[in-house]
């Protein structure tokens, strides 16, 4: 504190509790997230839009997403979806 009672840091009243500031360390904190296997999750997010998925469409043909083979591993198609089911959704609250 200084000679006249005031912190060195300003004004209180502008500022929260430290909890509801966001940053980076913070972010995602109390939102639902994806689960691995999720279409969106880090792992099935790879065979959408990452590496396999990718490597598939480059290729293209059957294996593109709408091809014969490559459809069946959208989160609407026979394998993706019985992944999706099974595996996909979003967990709980992070805290």
């Amino acid at each position: 504190m200084s000679s006249h009672n005031s912190s060195n840091t300003g004004s209180k009243s502008a500022t929260g509790m430290a909890s509801q500031v966001k940053t980076p360390a913070t972010a995602g904190i109390g939102e639902d997230t994806p689960k691995a296997f999720d279409a969106q999750g880090s792992i099935g997010k790879q065979f959408t839009e990452g590496k396999l998925g990718g490597a598939a469409q480059k290729i293209g043909g059957p294996l593109d997403k709408e091809g014969m083979v490559g459809k069946q591993f959208t989160a609407e198609g026979t394998i993706g979806g019985s992944v999706q089911s099974a595996l996909g959704g979003t967990k709980g609250k992070s805290n």
